[in-house]
């Protein structure tokens, strides 16, 4: 049931079958339809989840009243807004599916637990979280540092097929540009 999340799992530390029982414990699994919100803006933020099959997506309202998408996650990625998780702090994002998703989630209640039983597991997202730091860090600069231009056809050398998979709204707000605009950009091509 949990193969997927054990084997990216594996990639980074070896986890055995008693322990992968150990984490099953913990964890809840459940498919969420496409456009469904796991958070919404207000919300407490009580789990991290592991995307097995599908697409999520974080994102806030601008002032202006637009979205604004800051992270996706697709199969093998983990998504949560951190912030609210930790601290149990209302959120300012939204997670929603972009598309129909499998996810496996850990809840807050359990992360401690999980911890303690299985130590090793801290490593395992210490590692997690530099990626998706560095991931994060490399955006920013790429936005202040590329034309608009520049970054969808860096990201679309990068994940050709998951520019395919997510509307182009969703696609345009992460680059940093508008949908006409991103229209405009496929239209060269």
């Amino acid at each position: 049931m949990y193969s997927a999340l054990y084997n990216h799992i594996n990639r980074f530390i070896d986890l055995n079958s008693d322990e992968q029982e150990t984490l099953a414990s913990l964890l809840k699994s459940f498919s969420v339809k496409k456009k469904a919100f796991l958070l919404e803006e207000g919300q407490t933020c009580r789990a991290n989840y592991f995307v097995v099959k599908g697409c999520l997506r974080l994102y806030f309202i601008d002032i202006k009243g637009a979205e604004q998408t800051t992270q996706f996650a697709i199969e093998n990625w983990w998504i949560t807004d951190l912030t609210s998780f930790l601290f149990h702090e209302q959120s300012e994002f939204y997670i929603q599916a972009a598309e129909t998703t499998e996810v496996i989630a850990i809840e807050h209640h359990h992360y401690d637990d999980m911890f303690h039983k299985l130590p090793k597991l801290e490593r395992y997202f210490r590692l997690i979280l530099q990626k998706n730091h560095q991931a994060s860090q490399r955006r920013i600069k790429f936005l202040y540092s590329q034309t608009a231009e520049e970054r969808y056809r860096h990201f679309n050398s990068l994940f050709p097929e998951f520019v395919q998979r997510v509307p182009q709204y969703m696609l345009a707000s992460y680059l940093g540009f508008t949908p006409e605009f991103l229209s405009k950009i496929r239209a060269k091509k």
